[in-house]
């Protein structure tokens, strides 16, 4: 197949835009060259900049269905475990086509929000006990929205450390390491090999033991898969590790595990600084998601110093599906808790870089992902920002970046390509 050649008025490359360069995307989805190639140009797109498609490490995708609920507090104050239970009601209430339909939804939002790819932290197993009938809707959704997937199967034992599980818990159950193993490589040979990948997550030190956590990790190296897990989101949870264990979640699974190869920690919100440093020196990733954690109330955890570290972003429960709003609020949060500007700015002042790496490559990197870049051999995936949008009005190159991630909204985004293939924004059917 001959190549898809895309070009913009300006691309994102090496830290800033260029003008008038020509991106290759070979038939396998990977770019194959970029620059002035002097090629035929299939997709010619005026008024338009390129910046590499949103990479968007965790997702929850059935929670889309909580949107505007759980948003009324009468006779007391909300918190993260008064949500939970709502979001237990959600989960207990799924059949197979409502679960489908709000995935295909939130993948569909993705892709208008500028999301190529996605990190579904997928822990909703079974419509009826022992089946893994949403697994296999899961893939099906990601492959109807046309959006690059890695399904990190997610581990789920216990209901709170040496309880048993509950209730909507149940449909979590994954009840031995073996059965998820033998799960995962049947799903291994369900993935689309172009689009979707497998990774391994444990849901919690809440829900999951830590023998059990040890062996998920060392499997999960051993099959050069990424692994995830919910780090310290809550003081509650910090609480009942040091209860059980004596120890904080962050520290004891240092101390526990081997290598911090292949880890991202998600959330880390109540994580103290030189833990978090220390498991980010050792090779640990973090994955925040500000949106979520603004709404839960779960806190700001302390990014000092921690600009240039291998950060990525979320949208995790979806009540609202913007990378570029995750992108400003990780900065905002941090002028917020420091009561300063410049928060995350990298060495050379800028905050936007810092925001756009992690939305693109901090999270390609936690997921395994050849993504995040417009270079030859990553995937051609890309954002298409529409330029005559009035939130970038009369911006000069030089400050479009700041001006979409400090001004802008999905509204300034004119479509995505996944793997070269094209799909205007608000154009997917049944929308």
């Amino acid at each position: 197949m001959s190549a898809t050649v895309i070009q913009a008025d300006y691309t994102w490359i090496e830290n800033g835009f260029a003008a008038d360069v020509q991106v290759a995307v070979g038939g396998d989805g990977r770019i194959e060259a970029v620059g002035d190639l002097g090629r035929e140009v299939t997709h010619s797109l005026h008024h338009a900049a390129l910046l590499p498609g949103f990479v968007n490490a965790h997702s929850h995708a059935f929670q889309r269905g909580l949107r505007g609920q759980a948003e009324r507090f009468p006779g007391a104050a909300g918190s993260f475990w008064t949500w939970r239970e709502s979001m237990y009601q959600l989960a207990a209430s799924l059949d197979g086509a409502t679960f489908h339909r709000l995935s295909l939804r939130a993948f569909h939002e993705m892709r208008d929000a500028g999301i190529t790819a996605v990190g579904e932290f997928h822990y909703l197993h079974h419509e009826h006990e022992g089946d893994h009938r949403f697994d296999d809707l899961l893939l099906e959704a990601a492959r109807e929205a046309e959006i690059r997937l890695v399904l990190l199967q997610t581990f789920y034992a216990t209901g709170g450390i040496g309880k048993s599980l509950e209730g909507a818990q149940r449909r979590f159950a994954t009840p031995s390491l073996d059965r998820y193993w033998n799960q995962l490589d049947r799903l291994a040979a369900l993935v689309d090999p172009g689009t979707q990948t497998l990774g391994v997550a444990a849901h919690s030190i809440r829900a999951v033991g830590l023998d059990q956590i040890g062996g998920l990790h060392q499997e999960a190296v051993r099959r050069d898969l990424p692994f995830h897990m919910h780090v310290e989101e809550q003081r509650a949870e910090i609480a009942e590790s040091v209860a059980a264990y004596g120890q904080a979640p962050m520290p004891l699974l240092q101390e526990k595990l081997e290598t911090r190869r292949n880890f991202c920690a998600v959330h880390c919100t109540h994580t103290a600084v030189d833990a978090m440093r220390r498991f980010l020196q050792s090779g640990g990733a973090i994955c925040l998601c500000p949106l979520t954690e603004a709404n839960l109330g779960d806190g700001l955890p302390d990014l000092q110093g921690l600009a240039g570290a291998r950060l990525s972003l979320g949208t995790d429960s979806n009540a609202r599906i913007s990378m570029l709003e995750e992108m400003r609020l990780l900065e905002y949060g941090q002028r917020l808790r420091g009561e300063r500007r410049g928060a995350l700015a990298d060495p050379s002042g800028r905050v936007a870089t810092t925001a756009l790496v992690a939305a693109t490559e901090g999270g390609a990197q936690a997921l395994k992902l050849p993504a995040g870049r417009i270079a030859p051999g990553y995937w051609g995936d890309l954002v298409v920002l529409d330029l005559t949008s009035p939130s970038l009005a009369e911006l000069a190159p030089e400050v479009l970046l700041e001006g979409l991630i400090f001004g802008g909204g999905n509204e300034a985004i004119s479509g995505t390509f996944v793997g070269g293939r094209w799909r205007a924004s608000g154009t997917a059917a049944g929308r």
